[in-house]
This record gives C-alpha cells, structure tokens and sequence, in this order.
C-alpha cells in the first residue's frame, strides 16, 4: 500500500498466508490483556509493520492510548533474547520468531493474531505493472505454485515443517511446531484477497498515519491471475529438500 501511494507501478495479485504473527510475554508476567502492558516496553518490527496495524486494532478495543505503551522497533530475530533479558517486556512478530522463546521457556503466547483480528492478512505476493503487462504467464505460474503449494501445506503440515526449515534457516522442530501448536497459527488458505478486508487494513494504516493519503483498491489489487480451482501440490518428499 505504501508503494501504491509513493506511485510505485506495482499490484498485490495474490496472499502468502494469514494469521501466523503471535503477541509474546515473557513467562513470568502475569498480564492477561494488553492493558496489563501499559507503562511497558514493546518491540514491533517497524511503524510499517502489518503487526503495528494489528497492534493498534487491540489499542483501540481495549481503550489502551498511545502514549501509555512503549514501542520501540527490533529485528525480529532478536526479539526471543531480547525478551528473555528483559531488554522489553513483550513484542509482536511473525512466526517463527514467536515461537522460539516458547520452546526456549522464556515466553508465553498473549495473543495470536487470529485472536485480535481474524484471518488477518499478512504477507502479500507484490508484482511490479511491467512484468504483468510483459510477461503474465510468469506471473499466473507463480500464483499458481503458490495457490498449490499452500494446499498442500495446509493438508501435510509435518512435511512442509521438513520440506521448508532449510529455507528459513530455523531448526525443523521449532518450524513443525509454528505449523501444529495450534494448527490453525497460520493458514495458508483463502489467499484471495478482497476489497472490503484490504480496505480495513488501508483505512487502518490512514489512522495510525502509515499511509497519509488513500489508495484506490482499484490500484492496488489485480486478481486476474488466480486459479479457480486449487489441488494440492504434488511433491516429491525425497527431493523437496536436497
């Protein structure tokens, strides 16, 4: 969205996933609600984040103000360290970040994303005008892969753990847990995005000063390009991590 307003030619044509961002404490903090963080230090992983929008979302129905959390901007790697320090008092990051401080027994899960704002959007597939008008057919292969791929992930979650750590250069077991405990952490279905659940993210962003001035979804979303029909992926186990 921000790119669209700075007038960079540039679509969302596809999701990457929902949900999969979780809100963490450390063990020993009794806070039961973002309220209870108030006069307290959170790390986010920037302003532009999608978690500061989601954050913010939480600020608004619990009646907590701005000025009453601390946000302070972190690289989500460090953000488990940070916290088991007690350098912050809680932060807001994708997966498997969050993760990580629960299986290292210095964190405990406040919220998860789904929990704040359902379904939540939070990774986006970002094509530059060119390469749609250019070259579409690399451009529905790709959603397509990831339409497909994405099913299959969502009905082989142990393989997917396997088949993905290597890639996100994490330990296969903290992967197979951000993708079981719960299952539903982060889903990587309904990767259709809509007008009305964008718009709620963009007027979001206009709120809290993101964006400075609206972006017309007419500019932003081009759906051309999903399949109709998704079959899960077909993938060959022996191979999918060499």
């Amino acid at each position: 969205m921000k790119l669209r307003e700075q007038g960079v030619p540039c679509k969302i044509v596809y999701l990457g996933h929902r949900d999969g961002s979780t809100v963490m404490v450390r063990k020993d903090d009794p806070a039961k609600s973002l309220r209870d963080l108030r006069g307290k230090t959170f790390a986010i992983p920037s302003k532009f984040s999608n978690q500061y929008l989601v954050i913010r979302k939480l600020m608004e129905d619990q009646g907590v103000r701005e000025d009453e959390i601390r946000f302070v901007e972190m690289a989500p790697p460090d953000m488990p360290g940070a916290l088991a320090s007690k350098a912050i008092d809680a932060y807001f990051v994708g997966e498997p970040h969050a993760a990580r401080a629960e299986l290292d027994g210095t964190g405990r899960v406040l919220y998860h994303a789904k929990d704040i704002w359902p379904h939540f959007i939070s990774c986006v597939l970002v094509v530059s005008e060119d390469l749609i008008r250019d070259k579409p057919e690399v451009v529905k292969d790709l959603v397509r892969g990831i339409a497909e791929s994405g099913e299959w992930a969502e009905q082989h979650r142990l393989d997917a753990a396997k088949v993905a750590s290597p890639y996100f250069r994490q330990n296969e077991k903290v992967v197979r847990f951000v993708l079981t405990q719960p299952p539903d952490r982060v889903s990587y279905r309904m990767l259709t995005p809509t007008d009305e659940e964008m718009q709620k993210i963009h007027d979001m962003a206009i709120k809290v000063g993101v964006l400075e001035k609206p972006v017309p979804m007419s500019e932003l979303l081009d759906r051309q390009f999903i399949p109709k029909d998704i079959k899960p992926a077909e993938i060959d186990m022996s191979q999918a991590a060499k």
